[in-house]
């Protein structure tokens, strides 16, 4: 079985060293009301304004984060602790906070971003020194992005079944660490949404993935529901939604992505496909253990980390995110 090495934590800290600076090119997710809102990344977002977008930025700092936590004599670590240091700021976060009050900021990375937010937070809270600071430091923005949830998720009638930005479970199974940790009543209250959304479902047929998907329609919602559910209720669930997983079936779950050109950015998508499939195919390997399940559950992980793991650097369409992906499915 693959997974995380030193070699490969140094690797991949020194991409996000190099990109979460980086504040060109830049996609914003940016609603101009008039001439005066337009502005560049780094004066809407001070500390999150690289790696190609505000997400990826995010989860740049979290995937630094995780490493230094996992490996504290990391090569990488003293820049990190500066980085942290210089850019996570009390007149920072107030300027990330500011810009969620703009009159076009309402919808502003909802949902992913959201849930990244406060993995990153999740994970800061794990440390100790300089980064426990910058995790008391940022708790302001946290504590904002949170308020959205519990102001959204009650509005969300319906879920977003989706392999793109937009997915709920997603969102749910990110921000439900924090969300169980430091406010009870919201990981209460995605509980009740996830079951509402995804606790009927039945038999799913797996039509994926489509072309620029890079999250898996049916195993993010599998994540999401082992995450708020007990052990025994969610494979009881389990066991109705993918009723013939342990004979590797539907088959489009057990067999990678081919990615057919990694220098544009949607179709890069479909490696991080191949990395998300393989963390939610080992945490439910963790749930399942001897069952046959497990197994091919295990076997499916390996075949997609595998076939990815190769092309998290080389172009910057993908490699300014894939890296965060390669770790969660290597250290699931």
């Amino acid at each position: 079985m693959t997974n995380l090495t030193k070699e490969t934590a140094e690797k991949f800290a020194g991409l996000a060293l190099a990109h979460v600076g980086r504040e060109y090119p830049n996609k914003m997710d940016h609603v101009l009301a008039g001439p005066e809102d337009v502005i560049g990344p780094r004066a809407a977002h001070p500390i999150f304004f690289g790696s190609f977008d505000w997400h990826s930025c995010v989860h740049g700092y979290w995937l630094m984060a995780k490493l230094v936590r996992r490996y504290p004599d990391l090569g990488a670590a003293p820049a990190i602790a500066t980085l942290f240091a210089e850019r996570v700021t009390a007149e920072n976060v107030a300027a990330e906070v500011a810009y969620l009050d703009r009159p076009g900021a309402r919808g502003f990375e909802r949902p992913y971003g959201w849930g990244w937010l406060l993995a990153l937070q999740a994970e800061l809270e794990l440390h100790e020194g300089d980064m426990l600071r910058a995790a008391e430091t940022m708790r302001p923005l946290a504590l904002a992005f949170a308020q959205r949830f519990h102001a959204f998720l009650p509005l969300a009638d319906y879920p977003v079944r989706t392999g793109m930005h937009s997915s709920t479970a997603f969102a749910l199974r990110m921000a439900a660490d924090w969300a169980e940790a430091f406010d009870p009543k919201l990981f209460d209250l995605m509980r009740a949404k996830a079951l509402s959304w995804y606790a009927g479902d039945r038999d799913c047929q797996a039509w994926e993935p489509s072309q620029d998907d890079f999250l898996s329609l049916a195993l993010m919602e599998v994540e999401c529901m082992r995450r708020v559910l007990e052990p025994a209720e969610f494979r009881e669930w389990f066991g109705r939604f993918l009723p013939r997983a342990a004979q590797g079936a539907p088959m489009s779950l057990f067999a990678p992505a081919r990615v057919s050109d990694r220098s544009d950015g949607k179709i890069a998508h479909l490696d991080g496909l191949n990395f998300s499939r393989a963390w939610c195919w080992r945490s439910l390997a963790g749930m399942m253990g001897d069952r046959p399940v497990g197994s091919r559950a295990r076997e499916a992980a390996d075949r997609h980390i595998e076939a990815s793991l190769p092309h998290v650097a080389g172009d910057y369409m993908g490699e300014h995110w894939l890296a965060t992906f390669a770790l969660l499915a290597l250290e699931a």
